[in-house]
């Protein structure tokens, strides 16, 4: 049997964490003075209010390499254990990982670098873990991961700046402007980090751009599975998600809430589309 393992930042629905029996090890979070454990004493929702209230950005950090070593030593005589965790671009989860692995005894583990965030690294877990349950070897599926990981596509729709302020990479006054002006800013994965592509004036011309840039970053979706993760924002989730059917008809379509880790980046609003 092969033991999939992630960590939080996945945003995998947790009736499919269950359906799987992916094991997560939580991300931290830091607010208001406040540390919570992702997913497990702090909720989506009660994080968005904690967050949109506070005045300073919240502080994320990955799991200690210990949260991962005495995970990996439960299956240390229990068969393949594949840990696969945030991009290494976006934080030092990954790192963490492996130096878990250092520490364990357990010699049958395997770190995987999704080189993506959210659900865009979620759905590599999935497809992983299906896998395994159907008795796929590690090697075919560290095969298919890679070449999904190549694939894989993610576009960040940012709804506001104010997260962006509150981090100290734009003024107030820009942020201010950003608003008055309602520009909204797409982002997109460049070697598994998010990079900025462009600014667009208008929430529903912003939508309607994300739409077209799915389509121009894949044409067959036949058997893809698109993931949407948005900040208390399920009715522009929604509305992408029934466009994306309409226009691209693809395998599956995944909409959960983003965990506190990438909403902490995402923002009030925020949406990531990954395929």
């Amino acid at each position: 049997m092969i033991h999939i393992i992630t960590d939080s930042s996945s945003d995998i629905p947790n009736s499919l964490i269950e359906k799987y029996m992916i094991r997560v090890v939580p991300m931290t979070v830091q607010i208001d003075g406040q540390e919570y454990e992702e997913g497990i004493d702090l909720a989506p929702q009660e994080f968005y209010q904690k967050m949109f209230s506070s005045p300073e950005l919240p502080k994320t950090s990955q799991p200690a390499p210990n949260r991962f070593s005495e995970l990996f030593e439960q299956f240390i005589d229990a068969g393949e254990t594949l840990c696969l965790t945030i991009s290494s671009k976006l934080s030092g989860s990954f790192q963490s990982a492996c130096l878990g692995k250092e520490l364990s005894r357990n010699s049958h583990v395997t770190v995987f670098d999704s080189l993506a965030g959210s659900l865009g690294h979620g759905l590599q877990v999935l497809m992983a873990a299906e896998m395994g349950i159907n008795g796929a070897s590690l090697e075919n599926i560290l095969s298919k991961l890679e070449k999904y990981r190549q694939e894989m596509k993610f576009l960040i729709r940012l709804d506001s700046l104010e997260n962006i302020v509150k981090g100290g990479r734009l003024s107030r006054f820009q942020g201010s402007l950003a608003k008055l002006l309602n520009i909204k800013v797409m982002l997109h994965n460049v070697d598994g980090s998010a990079e900025f592509l462009e600014k667009i004036h208008g929430h529903r011309h912003s939508l309607q751009h994300l739409l077209d840039l799915v389509g121009e970053r894949c044409t067959d979706f036949s058997d893809r599975v698109v993931g949407i993760t948005h900040v208390n924002n399920i009715e522009d989730a929604s509305f992408l998600a029934s466009e994306i059917q309409k226009r691209y008809h693809p395998k599956d379509i995944l909409i959960n809430e983003m965990g506190s880790t990438i909403a902490t980046y995402a923002g009030k609003a925020g949406l990531i589309v990954a395929f």
